[in-house]
């Protein structure tokens, strides 16, 4: 995912949001460090106040998948080492970020740097904001490695378990850590943004953590992370597809690079809510049409560069004009997933089984359907000024 755009739905004021309900700003302007300074064995009076990450987003619902439900997780171990871990490939087969990048340690680096600024200034910078976007999401990976070892009956209980589950999520952390290493090095390479107000803006967020309200439930979690792996998948694949007709080639291959790994993931998550629908078609489709109804948010929906309380909302707003990741998408990526996962073909469900069946296979149509409305109402927004890029104005 980086649980990754990246994965978010639009928050734009022009669109419906999809992904996360309006909320009023979380932040306070007055975040302080800690302070350690003490006179003898008497504190300072005048310490700041100790580091406050943003209020909870919702009330917090905790552990409540039934408990011999974890069960299942424990029967199906040998599947996953089957089936799960396959998807994972050997570090000596995986590219690194250095293979896309100048070689600093070549005569010719400053050459190379030198070209990789010329293509990127043939690059618009609302396209910028987008990348920096993708880029502070991709750099949050420890929080979304805390999120999955918080689900139960799968989180690695010791940090080095040898289960199948916490290898899996220990291996996929270290292959998503290599998308913002890459992007994060592309763009101080590049001269375009500050990179000052990225590094503040990845520090706020990592600190911040991420409201998924997936309950510590794997069913949940595992619904969560596969929208979310599918959605990163398209916007990196959007990316790529924006730097190829602006010309940068190596910038498109980064980015679809990036994608496919994106793709890989998904196949795996996607194949063990799979697995959970063939078990527990009941709790699995309940799980599912909870998760939809709660609306799958960005993992970096809590992004925050110390100045503007609603960076989310704006960098999303910039991504649905440029088609990188709409409001359209997250109703195609519903739809896919209802099919692969054939939800309209379950049979022998509950009444509440029924009714989610029904909600989710009704869903996405009725998302595009409020989606057209309110492009036909949509005017462009206004410009306005983006940290990452020198406070340059782009329009919303």
């Amino acid at each position: 995912m980086a649980l990754k755009l990246n994965a978010f739905t639009t928050q734009s004021p022009k669109l419906p949001s999809f992904a996360l309900p309006q909320m009023a700003s979380l932040r306070s302007p007055k975040f302080s460090m800690a302070s350690t300074l003490r006179s003898g064995a008497k504190e300072v009076d005048n310490l700041k106040k100790p580091f406050t990450p943003p209020r909870e987003v919702h009330v917090q619902v905790t552990h409540s998948m039934p408990p011999q439900k974890i069960e299942i997780f424990k029967s199906i171990e040998g599947w996953a080492e089957q089936n799960i871990l396959v998807h994972l490939k050997p570090v000596e087969k995986c590219w690194q970020p250095q293979d896309f990048l100048p070689d600093p340690a070549s005569d010719g680096f400053e050459d190379q740097v030198k070209e990789l600024r010329e293509r990127a200034k043939e690059i618009p910078d609302e396209y910028f904001v987008v990348l920096v976007g993708d880029m502070v999401t991709e750099e949050a990976l420890p929080t979304y490695q805390t999120m999955l070892n918080t689900l139960d009956g799968v989180r690695d209980e010791t940090g080095a378990s040898p289960t199948p589950w916490a290898v899996w999520t220990r291996a996929w952390t270290a292959e998503e850590n290599r998308h913002g290493d890459l992007l994060n090095k592309y763009l101080y390479l590049s001269g375009r943004v500050d990179m000052r107000q990225i590094e503040k803006t990845i520090q706020y967020l990592i600190g911040s953590g991420m409201d998924p309200r997936t309950e510590n439930s794997p069913y949940l979690g595992f619904i969560y992370t596969s929208f979310q792996e599918r959605a990163t998948f398209i916007s990196h694949g959007n990316t790529a597809r924006h730097a190829k007709e602006y010309g940068d080639l190596k910038l498109a291959q980064i980015c679809g690079t990036i994608a496919s790994d994106e793709k890989r993931h998904e196949t795996a998550y996607t194949k063990i809510v799979e697995k959970l629908f063939e078990i527990d078609p009941d709790g699995t489709v309940t799980s599912f049409a909870d998760m939809m109804r709660k609306k799958i948010a960005m993992p970096a929906h809590l992004m925050y560069d110390g100045r503007d309380d609603q960076l989310f909302e704006h960098f999303s707003a910039v991504a649905q004009r440029l088609g990188v990741y709409t409001a359209k998408d997250y109703a195609d990526i519903l739809e896919f997933l209802v099919g692969r996962w054939k939800v309209q073909d379950l049979t022998g469900l509950s009444g509440e089984g029924r009714k989610a069946q029904d909600y989710l296979c009704g869903l996405a149509p009725r998302i595009r359907r409020l989606e057209e409305r309110a492009q036909a109402r949509a005017k462009q927004g206004p410009a306005i000024p983006f940290s990452w890029i020198f406070d340059r104005n782009v329009g919303l």
